[in-house]
């Protein structure tokens, strides 16, 4: 029982620490989330809403519902528990979990807590009565065979699966779809007035009319029929529905922007610094459309003076409203090949806010004084309005910096002198990165050439010059500018977070290292710069990109966080997302947080608080891993199409991954990738090693490892799952490497 001081606590006029916060956000402001908590905690029981509304004198309609509306949000974030007495008590967290949901093809799962702790195991019947992407609230229920945490699901907080898209099947009576989507193993089953004029076979959407149970699997309707299999362009609105990704602009937002001009207003140019003679220029690919980034650079007699400008979105998009909103929907625009769903609508993103050519555009600008050394020595933050000088692409940079494009310097001739102090500060800044060690991993990335109705025509890599990394390394040292600003103002901000390896995988690491006699230094903490003085130790190795991607591999994924936990990859203390507002809903963020700090404004009045920027970091994190899972589901599925005539054709390739079913083969110049499977390998017993990334057979002692060169065959292409098949047909011969990397010599046999 609460003891009685408890009780004679009036919180009605207890003052709420986050008020100013709170009223900045709502027209009727209710008590914060941490003022709730801490009335829940004092109360020492569970409560009824009625009980909280009384508490804090909230009478009105309007009051009441608005309460409703965040004691709803707190149970969904895991904050609040609502029990069967209907009532709200806090959450234990140390005897529960709460997470979102990540399926699997096989029917298990596991939970990803809100807390970044390890992940939980789930199993299959745990997984019944979820669907990938839910919300849920689990308990530790013990260990399993694997030695992996297993939990047990007590409430379901959330669903985020409304409508599934899939391939439609009419089988022994039942009409059912089957998800595109891997993460969900149930399919669905149709109601009997649900199909409508579906045919066996197509692609359609259906809503999902009731949650799946633990006794039965999900039931749904058709609401959309897309069309046939093969059809072109099919894979995109496949992709768009399968990970729910919004593309149809709401019609507030649609309202809203009627009101926008196609010009800059000549009001909004006031009280800004004017840059439009300073010769700024944007360097981007040749078919990029939104150019949120310019730069600039001169001389100093100590250094250089570099100046960022980037779009300045958050003069449009206002807090709160409708493109807002949409825009912390969509968290980021989503690039499939030769198609792109945008996070702001064309008239912003291509139009008002894209820093065009020969155009006034209003921009927030990082001034960056540089000594010679390649040392930021100040930066400062400002509005301004410029106007871009040229729209160069990265070819057209190198052609003139690296090659000496003579036609191209006579084209550019007013802006060549500015041009090469942005390579000379370039070349000296990357001497810099080199020795804080930067990672600077040798990755290929590709692009698809199509031909005649979207079908894929080459598959070609795509060449990183030095204009590409001058540009990136200029909007790094932008992006750790704003980080170190606002961490110096003390304000709430989304930071980009890459921590270390974990110990685990740290281990791994060094036996797999060890292996192969190379010394990976730094202990149980190694550095940045371990990691690159391994990747200088190995150049010219046969097995160097064997290496590099097992290097990679035992890397940690870069997420959001208003945690100052630092960029293991950059070698930075901090890091935030700053130069691509267009694209990025936290580079809007900092945006806003960097003109609240301009504007000489209290950090207690900033909109946002620590708690929201930690929900938008996971929101945006996994708004994220949503679109890079839709492209690579798209691409999967352009290049199972692109090798469906080449069945029974013979490839070389490298070993790209080594798992205990077999081992992946990307294949040579074409960059696709299949699967052979551990059933080809011939009449032995093969056991899976996976610090050392290889199958080794138990009787003919024959391995297959990361890097390896094989000769396989096409043998069969799923385009459902999105799967190739390879056969092997020999192992490419490869000599055994001594622990320096150079072939072991032979023995002849007399």
């Amino acid at each position: 029982m609460p003891s009685k001081s408890k009780k004679n606590v009036d919180f009605s006029s207890t003052k709420d620490p986050y008020a100013q916060r709170e009223a900045e956000k709502y027209e009727n402001p209710i008590p914060s989330r941490e003022l709730i908590l801490q009335f829940i905690e004092h109360a020492g029981k569970p409560l009824q809403r009625k009980e909280i509304a009384d508490a804090f004198s909230l009478e009105t309609e309007d009051q009441l519902e608005a309460l409703r509306r965040r004691l709803r949000a707190m149970e969904r974030d895991g904050q609040l528990l609502f029990n069967r007495e209907q009532r709200y008590c806090l959450v234990n967290n140390k005897d529960l979990i709460v997470g979102r949901i990540i399926g699997h093809a096989d029917g298990f799962g596991f939970i990803r807590p809100d807390d970044g702790s390890d992940d939980l195991f789930l199993s299959p019947r745990e997984m019944n009565p979820l669907l990938h992407n839910d919300r849920a609230m689990v308990r530790i229920a013990g260990i399993d065979k694997k030695g992996r945490r297993e939990g047990a699901v007590v409430e379901i907080l959330e669903r985020n699966t409304h409508q599934i898209v899939g391939r439609l099947y009419k089988e022994d009576g039942f009409t059912y779809v089957v998800p595109d989507n891997k993460n969900i193993a149930q399919t669905v089953l149709l109601q009997k007035d649900g199909v409508g004029n579906a045919k066996q076979g197509q692609i359609v959407v259906a809503e999902i009319v009731e949650q799946p149970t633990k006794l039965r699997q999900p039931i749904g309707r058709i609401v959309e029929v897309l069309g046939d299999h093969l059809a072109p362009g099919m894979e995109i609105e496949m992709a768009i529905r399968s990970h729910d990704l919004p593309y149809i602009w709401p019609e507030e937002l649609l309202g809203e922007i009627k009101l926008l001009s196609p010009e800059v207003p000549e009001s909004a140019k006031e009280h800004r610094e004017d840059l439009r003679k300073v010769p700024l220029v944007t360097i981007d690919g040749e078919d990029a459309r939104d150019f949120d980034d310019a730069v600039y650079c001169k001389k100093t007699p100590k250094g250089w003076k570099l100046l960022v400008a980037i779009a300045d979105v958050s003069h449009y998009v206002q807090v709160n409203s409708a493109l807002d909103k949409e825009a912390k929907n969509r968290s980021t625009s989503v690039y499939f090949p030769e198609n792109v769903i945008p996070m702001l609508p064309e008239i912003l993103s291509n139009g008002l806010c894209s820093l065009n050519p020969q155009v006034d555009r209003l921009c927030m600008v990082c001034e960056l004084l540089i000594d010679s050394e390649g040392k930021v020595t100040r930066a400062r933050f400002f509005d301004a309005v410029m106007c871009s000088h040229a729209r160069l692409t990265y070819t057209e940079a190198a052609k003139i910096l690296v090659e000496g494009s003579q036609d191209l310097a006579e084209k550019y001739k007013a802006l060549m002198p500015h041009l090469r102090e942005l390579y000379a500060l370039y070349k000296v800044m990357r001497v810099s990165r080199e020795q804080r060690g930067a990672m600077d991993f040798d990755t290929q990335e590709t692009r698809i050439i199509f031909g005649a109705d979207r079908k894929i025509e080459t598959i070609v890599p795509v060449v990183r010059n030095d204009a590409h990394k001058l540009i990136e390394e200029f909007m790094i040292t932008a992006n750790s500018a704003a980080a170190r600003y606002l961490n110096a103002k003390k304000i709430p901000k989304l930071l980009r977070v890459h921590e270390g390896p974990s110990a685990d995988k740290l281990f791994n690491l060094k036996t797999f290292l060890g292996e192969l006699g190379l010394k990976f230094g730094g202990g149980i903490n190694p550095t940045p710069l371990d990691y690159m003085h391994l990747v200088d130790s190995i150049k010219g190795r046969p097995d160097a990109h064997l290496i590099q991607t097992v290097l990679l591999r035992s890397m940690s994924q870069a997420v959001y966080s208003p945690e100052l936990k630092g960029h293991f990859g950059l070698a930075l203390d901090a890091y935030a997302h700053f130069t691509s507002p267009i694209r990025r809903y936290p580079d809007l963020l900092v945006h806003r947080a960097i003109r609240h700090c301009l504007q000489g404004k209290s950090v207690a009045s900033f909109v946002y608080g620590v708690p929201d920027m930690v929900m938008l970091g996971e929101h945006c994190s996994a708004n994220e891993r949503r679109a890079d899972d839709a492209t690579r589901d798209v691409v999967s599925w352009l290049k199972c199409e692109y090798m469906m005539d080449k069945i029974g054709e013979e490839f070389t390739g490298i070993i790209s991954a080594v798992t205990s079913f077999g081992f992946f083969v990307e294949l040579a110049d074409i960059y696709v990738e299949g699967l052979v499977h551990i059933s080809n390998l011939g009449q032995d017993y093969f056991h899976f090693d996976p610090t050392s990334h290889q199958l080794k057979g138990e009787r003919t002692n024959t391995n297959y490892r990361l890097g390896d060169s094989v000769k396989v065959k096409v043998a069969r292409v799923d385009l459902d799952e999105k799967k190739i098949d390879f056969e092997l047909i020999q192992k490419q011969e490869t000599k055994d490497l001594k622990p320096d990397g150079k072939p072991k010599k032979r023995r002849r046999k007399k």
